[in-house]
């Protein structure tokens, strides 16, 4: 049965702005947002959102102004993420987790000219404010929607302030609303931008199925920073009149705690936490209330899900899906027997396709590349639209949009029945723990040590986190491998630096010079693994999707 008040098949609401009114207007005493630093309903939480967009209004955000959000995962980082889209702003999620470089890569790239933050993340980019022209303004994340202003908390459970949303109508929903950093081809992450039209899309349909009724508690365990996560998160409960608990710990212990405390109905996990939950199991039956579990983020063996719906009797949906796109692509569905090697079948707004090299479609259950484009026939048909392109790479762009197909550069086959089997991740990227590594970045950071001459990064297959992350080097002089890695700590997030260094007097190439990644790989399989780390400090990447596993 469809929720009540949510759009029916076919229906995307007209921008985020006009959603957050409708909802405040339908149910306001209803808990929309829950997190540790506070619980909003949907009215409070439509008067949080106005109060923070007067208060970025007057730092100068209007249509078109990039917004960077960076903080731990708190509903004070949703607030500030409705108020840019009530003002037609761009959003740019920077991971706390990034190492200063990469955010200061990121904020320069995208002319962000806001930062919502903390002040340790404010701090820590103080040394390199010179590089950053277009930053003219950091404003605290703690409490930008309280009444009492920046700082004075959070924490409303019902409305009462007087401020009110901008005129949702003055949104242009087609226009560049968020853009995602992701790949690493070029050594640098590259910017997805998507429309309001385009993030609301996922949830609108979500929404419409009986999977996501009305009250329901959605958990969000993975960054908020992560577009894909807001998508699946926040935004999809406003559509549903659900709400969404967003966790601030993934290690086993917390993420118990989370669902027992607030009964906590569904959430995606990546598959390191999977691999730790199946291992410790459910004694005490505190993960009761969780009964719809999904996955995404990374390989996730016939195995590994049998061995946890063993251990805690509980079904697991697996994914496919890109940032791209945005998130979701593919689905599983509950109930319906796990297809060895596939990950669900195509949503209805979307048609896929194996493409030979000239672009032309496959027949059913042939292997090339998947490419996506609208649907054209059902209730959603000419629904989808693909990204804006990437943020200031024109030639980027027009290498992976050509007359409205997203062409994904994933290998893969979709079967008759329209379920998606991805062979080949692409890029070569490593899906560690849920979170994206992309190589040439890695390679990028190493090669700027004077002693490496030429790197080549792979991941090793590793039981839980799915790859580690392990580099080649050929060198010009000696340099400890440990050396190598506090060089790369300084300028990476910590679950990009390489776990295994291997010295090399030359790296494999074939007679172009290319480094043959895919012989390094192969050798790098047959490695052994230590499993020493923690879920909670192994899970959460740049890149990872929760149910969308980002390619």
């Amino acid at each position: 049965m469809v929720s009540t008040g949510t759009p029916g098949p076919g229906v995307v609401p007209p921008s985020i702005p006009a959603v957050v009114a409708g909802m405040a207007a339908r149910v306001p005493d209803v808990e929309a947002v829950v997190s540790r630093d506070g619980r909003y309903t949907f009215g409070s939480l439509a008067t949080a959102a106005a109060v923070a967009a007067e208060r970025l209004a007057g730092e100068g955000v209007a249509a078109g102004t990039r917004v960077a959000g960076s903080a731990d995962n708190t509903a004070d980082l949703v607030v500030a993420f409705l108020a840019a889209m009530s003002l037609g702003a761009v959003w740019v999620g920077l991971n706390r987790r990034l190492a200063p470089p990469e955010k200061a890569y990121i904020l320069a790239d995208s002319g962000a000219a806001v930062l919502v933050a903390p002040d340790d993340t404010v701090a820590e980019l103080a040394p390199r404010r010179a590089g950053l022209p277009d930053l003219r303004a950091t404003v605290p994340v703690a409490g930008l929607g309280a009444v009492g202003g920046p700082g004075g908390g959070s924490g409303h459970t019902s409305g009462g302030g007087h401020a009110t949303l901008p005129d949702p109508d003055a949104v242009d929903p087609f226009a560049a609303a968020a853009i995602a950093y992701t790949s690493g081809t070029t050594g640098h992450p590259k910017g997805v931008v998507h429309s309001q039209h385009n993030l609301l899309l996922p949830g609108a349909y979500l929404a419409s199925t009986d999977e996501y009724p009305a009250s329901i508690r959605i958990g969000v365990c993975m960054p908020l920073t992560i577009l894909n996560l807001m998508v699946l998160g926040p935004l999809l409960g406003l559509q549903a009149a659900a709400t969404t608990v967003v966790l601030d710990r993934i290690d086993t212990d917390g993420l118990t705690d989370w669902v027992a405390r607030e009964g906590i109905e569904t959430m995606a996990v990546p598959p390191a936490t999977l691999f730790d939950l199946a291992h410790r199991g459910d004694p005490d039956g505190r993960l009761a209330s969780w009964t719809r579990v999904q996955t995404g983020g990374g390989d996730c063996p016939d195995a590994l899900l049998e061995q946890f719906e063993r251990t805690l009797a509980k079904e697991v949906t697996r994914s496919y899906g890109l940032t791209e796109a945005p998130t979701l692509v593919s689905v599983e569905d509950r109930g319906r027997p796990h297809l060895s090697g596939a990950s669900g079948r195509v949503l209805p707004y979307l048609d896929v396709a194996a493409a030979d090299p000239s672009g032309r479609s496959l027949p059913p259950g042939t292997e090339g590349e998947l490419c996506i484009r609208a649907a054209a026939d059902g209730p959603w048909a000419g629904v989808w639209t693909p990204m804006l392109g990437y943020w200031g790479r024109p030639e980027d762009t027009a290498r992976v949009l050509v007359d409205g197909v997203l062409h994904t550069g994933d290998m893969g086959s979709v079967d008759a029945d329209g379920n998606v089997s991805v062979k080949d991740r692409r890029s070569n990227v490593i899906v560690r723990g849920g979170a994206n590594v992309y190589p040439a970045e890695v390679e990028r950071v190493l090669q700027a040590h004077p002693a490496v001459a030429a790197s080549a990064v792979v991941g090793r297959p590793d039981p839980r986190l799915g790859r580690r992350v392990v580099a080649y080097v050929e060198l010009v002089e000696p340099v400890d491998a440990d050396d190598l890695r506090v060089h790369c700590a300084a300028e990476l997030a910590r679950y990009k630096v390489p776990e295994e260094i291997v010295v090399m007097d030359h790296l494999p190439r074939n007679a172009m010079g290319k480094v043959l990644r895919q012989q390094l790989a192969e050798e790098t399989a047959g490695g052994q693994t230590t499993g020493e780390e923690t879920a909670g400090e192994e899970t959460a990447g740049e890149e990872t999707a929760g149910p969308a596993v980002a390619s």
